[in-house]
């Protein structure tokens, strides 16, 4: 029997969350599996659905208790026969989880964040859920042990990597540089994240600033868009590093832009997943220095990367020029990154595992 799933997403943003959506979306479709997508008007997910052929419905999203979004969700269960509605944000959650309710199909809830969600027994629409899927193990611990979720009806399935796109082997590092005009004998350090907040991109530059005193040739790339991004600009003019720092705004093609990149930098504070850009970047074999939020240390397994506490700007400003100094540790991690992630986050692990939940769901009509 060939399954029909309708994902909802609220966010009208473009990060990991909205890019893992699409790219699972479009994983399992090759499986055989009916994807829709119910977003807002003008978010760029429905944009990127669209290019991609995926249907999409334009809804409004108003709020937890939108009765026009409801009706019309279950409008389009019922028109288009869907087995399974998936929900991905709060606001989304809320409406799709109670429309797939009264239409009488299963509700399955993603987490992508790493925050925690309110306790109250009022807040009881994961509870309704038919499963629960998390981006990684901390965030399925927090949910059982906070949120009456029972551990049978939660798994974490961090997002998958394509480990075809990102291979070192597809890239000349001289010539993607070349091409962009930087040269082959500096350093670069690069971030690839949505700007926002809890990315910390301030730390990033504080960090660049530190590097920038002592060795004013090293490149500081920071990759992606978002709402910070004019902050971000004016903090780099504020710091004078507009010739040690450049923003590259949105990226069509981060396995490229991993490609130059001497060591990967992910100052999070917060809400991580499992973080796209550190597995891409361990695929890529790039050395990483990240913060341990969210479930990012589900990716370590202390030799394939340098794992740091929040907020630590000056332990990683120390860790960049170590590295830079030292090719027998850029060594070990190249040959320690690429291994493990391909064996336990690459896309066809996600997709064995989407798969089966979807199995299991329908089974227990």
């Amino acid at each position: 029997m060939k399954i029909s799933v309708l994902h909802t997403e609220w966010s009208d943003g473009w990060g990991g969350q909205e890019i893992r959506i699409i790219n699972e979306m479009l994983a399992v479709r090759e499986k055989g599996v009916n994807v829709y997508l119910a977003c807002r008007e003008n978010s760029t997910i429905k944009k990127k659905a669209l290019e991609q052929g995926i249907t999409v419905f334009s809804l409004p999203f108003r709020g937890n208790a939108d009765i026009i979004t409801i009706i019309k969700l279950i409008n389009i269960i019922k028109k288009y026969k869907i087995d399974i509605v998936n929900t991905h944000s709060g606001k989304d959650t809320w409406v799709g989880g109670l429309a797939a309710k009264i239409a009488g199909v299963k509700f399955i809830r993603t987490r992508h964040l790493s925050n925690p969600i309110n306790s109250s027994r009022f807040n009881f629409i994961n509870e309704l859920a038919d499963f629960i899927i998390t981006t990684g193990e901390s965030v399925r611990q927090n949910m059982i042990d906070n949120n009456r979720i029972k551990p049978d009806r939660i798994q974490s399935i961090p997002t998958g990597i394509d480990e075809k796109l990102f291979n070192p082997s597809n890239y000349n590092k001289d010539e993607v540089r070349k091409k962009i005009g930087i040269k082959s004998s500096i350093i670069v350090v690069g971030i690839l994240a949505v700007l926002r907040g809890f990315k910390r991109h301030d730390i990033f530059l504080d960090v660049a600033e530190i590097v920038s005193k002592k060795y004013p040739e090293v490149l500081f790339l920071i990759a992606g868009d978002g709402p910070r991004y004019k902050e971000i600009e004016s903090l780099i003019n504020q710091k004078k590093l507009n010739k040690n720092v450049k923003m590259l705004g949105h990226i069509d093609k981060p396995a490229e832009f991993l490609s130059i990149l001497d060591i990967f930098v992910l100052t999070s504070d917060s809400n991580e997943g499992v973080p796209q850009s550190v597995i891409q970047a361990l695929m890529m074999e790039i050395p990483v220095i990240s913060t341990d939020v969210g479930s990012t240390k589900d990716l370590w397994n202390k030799e394939n990367f340098i794992l740091v506490k929040p907020n630590s700007t000056e332990i990683i400003a120390e860790k960049i020029i170590q590295l830079m100094n030292n090719q027998t540790l850029i060594k070990k991690y190249k040959e320690n990154s690429r291994k493990f992630v391909v064996s336990n986050f690459s896309k066809e692990v996600m997709v064995a595992k989407l798969m089966n939940i979807y199995n299991l769901v329908m089974e227990n009509r």
